[in-house]
């Protein structure tokens, strides 16, 4: 049984969420401050953590900026769950490793749904048996070990956007559409999903383009979605 690790300092919002999560099958675990919650992890380690932003003595963006740079944790999926709906708030979100962004109000079975979605990715990553290499200009996406070179240079990149590149260099000089390269690498489409992966597409262009020109590996082709090409010399 998949072990969920809720944390809000809202203790109505704690129990209506856990409420969900066990019908749904889980087992839920709980903390009501950043500081709580990385002991949980520590020690429990659940499968996946649904991160309020607004926590005493240590905020959400702290607590995520903690997860993934412990090496016994930083591979936790996380979903972050906040009344912030400004788009920079969501923007350093994922900057910092959120795998997924769910705004209050919010229908709890919406986050049962997202939660679903990001253990599918999860298990999936776990699945992969073979050590197999991708290729193009440059980057290297090591599968098996879940590592990204550019011209030998290690890049950090969260499951998410390991996810999103994956499906981009499986596909080279291919347009996938945003719902298809959603579903595919966020495991759900919708509105919402769109607005989630363009932020991602984002936060991975800036860490592997080197010219802040139109030699970008991933293009935007506009009303579309997008492609990953070798960028021009």
């Amino acid at each position: 049984m998949d072990r969920i690790l809720v944390v809000d300092d809202d203790r109505d919002i704690v129990r209506l969420v856990r409420s969900y999560l066990e019908k749904a099958g889980f087992e839920t675990l709980t903390a009501y401050d950043g500081e709580t919650a990385l002991q949980v992890l520590r020690a429990e380690k659940p499968q996946l953590l649904i991160l309020d932003l607004m926590l005493p003595d240590r905020d959400g963006w702290d607590v995520a900026r903690v997860v993934r740079s412990d090496p016994q944790i930083k591979s936790t999926p996380i979903i972050m769950l906040t009344a912030r709906v400004e788009d920079h708030d969501k923007i350093l979100g994922l900057e910092i490793g959120a795998d997924d962004y769910i705004t209050k109000p919010f229908n709890p079975r919406e986050v049962v749904a997202r939660v679903k979605a990001v253990l599918r990715r999860s298990q999936m990553r776990l699945d992969q048996q073979a050590p197999v290499q991708l290729h193009l200009g440059g980057l290297v996406l090591d599968i098996g070990r879940r590592e990204l070179t550019l011209k030998g240079e290690p890049i950090t990149l969260t499951p998410s956007e390991f996810e999103i590149l994956r499906e981009l260099m499986q596909n080279p000089g291919f347009v996938i559409t945003r719902v298809e390269l959603a579903e595919k690498a966020l495991g759900y489409g919708s509105s919402s999903a769109g607005r989630t992966l363009d932020s991602h597409i984002k936060n991975i262009r800036r860490k592997i383009d080197r010219k802040k020109d139109a030699s970008s590996f991933i293009q935007t082709v506009h009303g579309v979605g997008y492609r990953l090409r070798e960028p021009r010399s």
